[in-house]
């Protein structure tokens, strides 16, 4: 008999309607940020993987876009990533968030979710904020609808109950090699990952001025002999008013968002960043085929 511990791998789709905390409980279970969080719904456009140990264990999870109903190109391009996300998951996380609920957009996933036929989660957020007695209301409700093979209560800000759910989590995936090294916690390149650091502070800094009709595009990332990084990024806005708004006075905005940006960037690369930005207005962006492959998302028609 061999002495060798053995490795388990596999893979966790992580499910749900706009703004539930995808993004925030992938980063919880990986231990650092790997996704951009948002209070603006809708914030995770393409899959994001981040890769979590636990023991002998690696799980490989896709934090995907939330399920919502599509209007548009973009949008139809994200709902057909999340469920790719999903297929051949060894288990599908459904994280539903019992204070908003977002009932027009839950119900449906809820009967999408309950034919398919992967081992089903679900997983309550903000159990910091909710009240017992309609959260395990809410629990058996949605339990009477779809077969989950387990229930979690959690907090994907504070981390409350989510060392329980990882190692259940860890227990469900098959026998087999690592996927990863062992220190990597991400599938995304430091390229994407920038302009994603970027795209959040645009959100932070202007949820309610800016719509979604903003990108960010990688032009130049280049590794300096000093050991920084040059990094040039294109932000797209769809009209003119909106490049004003994202200038802001004097230049002052994107001023505010570059430095912020360069600071978190600086912090999780581990090296001096140098940030040029620059705004462009383009109306049809959406409908630029090069656009969706820079963010990761199949051309849907």
């Amino acid at each position: 008999m061999s002495d060798t511990p053995t490795t388990r791998c596999g893979v966790v789709a992580v499910l749900g309607a706009p703004n539930a905390g995808k993004s925030t409980l992938v980063n919880q279970l990986v231990g650092q940020k790997v996704a951009i969080t948002s209070a603006k719904a809708q914030t995770t456009r393409a899959r994001m993987m981040g890769i979590a140990l636990q023991g002998d264990t690696q799980m490989i999870l896709v934090d995907t876009p939330g399920i919502f109903a599509p209007k548009r190109r973009l949008d139809r391009a994200m709902v057909s990533a999340a469920w790719e996300g999903a297929e051949a998951a060894d288990a599908v996380l459904l994280l539903v968030d019992p204070i908003k609920q977002r009932r027009h957009e839950l119900e449906p996933l809820i009967e999408q979710i309950a034919a398919r036929p992967e081992r089903k989660i679900l997983v309550l957020n903000k159990v910091d904020r909710a009240k017992k007695e309609p959260l395990l209301a809410l629990a058996q409700e949605l339990s009477a609808k779809v077969e989950f093979a387990d229930v979690f209560f959690v907090s994907a800000l504070t981390g409350d109950g989510v060392p329980e759910m990882k190692e259940a989590l860890a227990a469900l995936m098959p026998e087999g090699p690592w996927m990863y090294p062992e220190d990597q916690v991400s599938d995304a390149s430091e390229r994407l990952l920038a302009t994603e650091i970027t795209r959040e502070q645009l959100y932070k800094q202007l949820h309610e001025e800016l719509p979604y009709d903003s990108a960010v595009r990688p032009e130049k990332y280049i590794q300096r002999p000093d050991g920084s990084v040059e990094i040039h990024q294109q932000i797209v806005v769809m009209r003119d008013n909106q490049r004003a708004i994202v200038l802001g006075k004097g230049g002052s905005r994107i001023k505010a968002i570059g430095e912020a940006a360069r600071k978190e960037l600086s912090e999780l690369l581990g090296q001096k960043v140098h940030l040029f930005l620059h705004v462009k207005a383009d109306e049809r962006w959406t409908e630029d085929k090069e656009m969706f492959e820079e963010m990761g998302l199949d051309w849907v028609r």
